[in-house]
């Protein structure tokens, strides 16, 4: 019977891997608190007695220990990285620097379950790094009860009986949420369609060129450059061309690399410069350009992306 539960257990672990990493935007924090949840539920399995159902029973844990996790801890703002040239002056400085990236490769192993007739999101948007921003600059609990309705499509009263509250009090919370959301997304082209890959080799080709003109001309009018967990972020075609000519004049002569894969459903790149680890770079793509160039300054975070890499066609 022990081994049957525990089988159980593990068989939500990647699903709630990604619960935990919506709610807390970084995934080292997600993967902690994905083992305490675990060893809960595994403690405390003599006491559940199947008034829900296992999987919600586990998301009523993983959720309360992301906002325990949040309350406990505060929200643990990484050290800002020492830039090792003068950047210019950025547009704005950044509120979420905890961010971390999502490898595609582990939602391949999430369950492929339609959510309840309540959710607002399709599983790609619930995924893309705006959208995990944007959950971050709102209250925990409105974060918690809008990824329970809106993203799981759990009913009001259900997600009330795993928060310890009434369905009136998950209800106002969800609105507050809904209302405070600022995620505006742009339809992106389809993942691994021709224009895609057209955007992808393009901006891979140009970066690694130190080709500012033609980087330029492949940005949105509304085109935003960040890099977690560094707060500046630079908004328009001329702020973001300002900071690349920055940094391509510092590391001339230097060999960057940039490998291909894939991280919140979006095209990404690992980064080296002359053979270290330099971080992750995502895109964000809309149908005629790139909106969104978020460079993570973390080269720890590329051994999530190590063990499998998506082939770069170049047409």
């Amino acid at each position: 019977m022990a081994e049957i539960a525990f089988e159980e257990l593990t068989a939500y672990r990647q699903e709630l891997l990604l619960h935990c990493y919506r709610l807390l935007g970084s995934l080292t924090d997600a993967e902690d608190v994905l083992q305490e949840t675990l060893l809960a539920a595994w403690r405390g399995l003599d006491g559940f007695q199947g008034r829900a159902s296992s999987r919600s029973w586990l998301y009523r844990i993983a959720t309360n220990r992301c906002l325990n996790a949040l309350r406990d801890r505060g929200r643990r703002v990484p050290p800002a990285p020492s830039p090792p040239f003068q950047p210019p002056e950025p547009s704005r400085h950044g509120d979420v620097r905890w961010l971390q990236p999502y490898p595609d490769a582990l939602l391949e192993f999430v369950p492929d379950a339609a959510p309840g007739p309540e959710a607002r999101y399709t599983a790609r948007e619930a995924v893309e790094l705006a959208f995990v921003a944007a959950l971050q600059r709102i209250p925990p609990r409105q974060t918690a009860v809008l990824v329970l309705c809106d993203v799981l499509g759990y009913p009001l009263s259900e997600v009330a009986a795993m928060l310890g509250t009434t369905p009136t009090a998950v209800k106002g919370l969800l609105q507050r949420a809904r209302a405070s959301m600022d995620h505006r997304r742009a339809e992106p082209p389809a993942r691994g369609s021709a224009p895609e890959r057209h955007l992808v080799r393009r901006f891979a080709e140009a970066f690694t060129c130190d080709d500012i003109d033609t980087l330029v001309a492949l940005l949105t009018d509304d085109a935003w450059l960040s890099m977690p967990p560094a707060p500046h972020e630079y908004h328009g075609a001329a702020a973001i061309a300002s900071f690349l000519r920055a940094s391509a004049e510092w590391r001339a002569g230097r060999r960057l690399k940039l490998e291909p894969t894939r991280a919140n459903g979006q095209p990404a790149f690992t980064c080296s410069l002359d053979g270290e680890a330099t971080g992750v770079i995502v895109l964000t793509l809309t149908g005629d350009g790139v909106r969104g160039i978020t460079r993570f300054l973390d080269g720890r975070l590329q051994e999530h992306f190590e063990a499998r890499r998506t082939p770069c066609r170049v047409e």
